[in-house]
């Protein structure tokens, strides 16, 4: 018999659990645990559980890290390691991580060198993470993060990567090699595909580099013209040559627009101010393709009653969005940021 099917397991799990029973999620922390026992009655080896432990206790540290300051927007950063701070860009990414922080926003670099320290040393004080992955070259912390409270060890590249994507508000990428474009393709798919919610996604190289615009062009004639991606998908991203073109980007999408929830079949936008009559007709004509049915609404929060304790004063835009066209999505956000403007 399996260690789970024995009642007396059964029966010992229910003992422990309910002394948490006042805990909002004692469903789930009872389900994690039967998940773990079935895992080691599945023929999981020792080197499986240490990998489980591991990825656990990253997850942990990462939740016990930023959970302090989870209603700070924050901004991820990318780009080389071997980017020396004479180079333009180093000076860049050092000049957008100090002003992006001066307007609220904190920022996380993966904590090693070239533009990840540039980061790390342009931020204020207080206002940057460092999530270091462990490699056996090029990837000690660098001395801006290293000694900080917000310093993170990761393994593995997964648990570091759901980081910089789950605790961020928008991607902001600089020259960079083979991790840099893979941040950068990932964090696209995950927007594309509705695994993300909509974000600023820019990539930033000074006036007279081409690097960005190279891999702009692959992408309108590789990807675009074949047909392996739509129109609108270029939406999903944007290319300026200044840091404060980067950080007008950012602060200009939340504007209005505050944040998303997805509500059964329908999807809520939160607002940071109500939207004019002219602008609800213009949603209604021009945005329509967007909608699976029905049109877009205004209502409060007391009105979308499974999201009335999240930011409770922030008016909502309620829609039955297609699910399938998130390009299009980013569009109608930067239509909405640009009411009055």
């Amino acid at each position: 018999m399996r260690m789970s099917d024995k009642p007396e397991v059964t029966e010992k799990l229910e003992a422990f659990v309910s002394q948490f029973e006042t805990l909002s999620s004692v469903d789930i922390l009872k389900e994690s645990i039967w998940t773990l026992l079935r895992m080691h009655d599945s023929n999981s080896t020792r080197s499986d559980a240490r990998m489980v432990r591991r990825i656990l206790r990253e997850i942990r540290d990462t939740i016990k890290v930023f959970y302090k300051f989870k209603d700070v927007r924050k901004v991820s950063i990318f780009g080389s390691a071997r980017t020396l701070p004479t180079d333009p860009s180093y000076i860049m990414t050092e000049a957008f991580a100090n002003q992006i922080t001066r307007k609220g926003f904190m920022i996380i670099t993966g904590a090693g060198g070239g533009i990840m320290e540039a980061g790390n040393q342009g931020a204020m004080p207080n206002m940057d993470f460092g999530v270091n992955i462990e490699l056996p070259f090029e990837q000690d912390p660098n001395p801006f993060i290293a000694d900080d409270p917000k310093f993170i060890n990761y393994h593995y590249f997964f648990t570091r990567k759901l980081t910089f994507v789950r605790e961020s508000d928008a991607t902001v990428l600089f020259p960079g090699g083979f991790g840099t474009h893979d941040e950068f393709f990932e964090i696209l798919t995950l927007v594309q595909t509705g695994r993300s919610a909509p974000r600023p996604i820019i990539m930033v190289a000074p006036k007279g580099n081409d690097y960005w615009k190279s891999l702009e062009t692959y992408i309108h004639t590789e990807l675009l013209n074949r047909e392996l991606i739509s129109p609108q998908d270029l939406s999903l991203f944007s290319r300026v040559e200044s840091a404060e073109a980067a950080v007008h980007e950012i602060t200009h999408f939340f504007r209005i627009y505050h944040s998303v929830r997805y509500i059964g079949t329908q999807t809520v936008f939160r607002l940071n101010s109500v939207l004019p009559e002219d602008t609800m007709a213009t949603l209604q004509t021009d945005f329509a393709y967007l909608l699976r049915d029905g049109n877009f609404q205004l209502a409060t929060a007391e009105e979308t009653p499974e999201d009335c304790l999240n930011y409770p004063d922030k008016p909502r835009l309620v829609f039955n969005f297609n699910r399938h066209n998130y390009g299009g999505l980013i569009e109608l956000i930067r239509f909405l940021n640009d009411v009055g403007v």
